[in-house]
């Protein structure tokens, strides 16, 4: 089974996010911002990442940069979710190593297929 780590400072949206992918079957565990996503992930490297974009103390964009320049983690897709939805941020955000970028407010079913194509891919 598929372990994805969600990172999301907002509780409203992370409770949404896990209960979707728990839903469709993985193990999820969350991270409140991209200090906590980075450690968490060098103790238990996750399938996959949702990595929101404004968050306190590390930003998306600089957790993103950090996964995709370390040789253990640059393999891990990351899916960056958020309220950041113009055409710029999408760019900026792919440009920073992301997989995929899923504009809030989404479709449940947009998050799912997005992960779980990732997690085939």
């Amino acid at each position: 089974m598929s372990t994805v780590l969600v990172v999301e400072d907002s509780v409203t949206q992370r409770e949404m996010i896990t209960d979707l992918l728990k839903g469709s079957g993985l193990t999820v565990t969350v991270a409140t911002d991209g200090v906590e996503a980075l450690e968490h992930i060098q103790e238990a490297c996750p399938d996959l990442v949702v990595l929101d974009i404004v968050m306190p103390r590390m930003n998306g964009y600089e957790v993103c940069r950090r996964l995709k320049a370390d040789p253990k983690t640059q393999a891990v897709p990351v899916v960056m979710c958020s309220s950041k939805g113009e055409e710029f941020d999408r760019y900026w955000g792919m440009k920073q190593g992301a997989d995929a970028y899923i504009a809030k407010p989404f479709q449940p079913t947009e998050l799912v297929g997005t992960v779980k194509q990732l997690l085939r891919g």
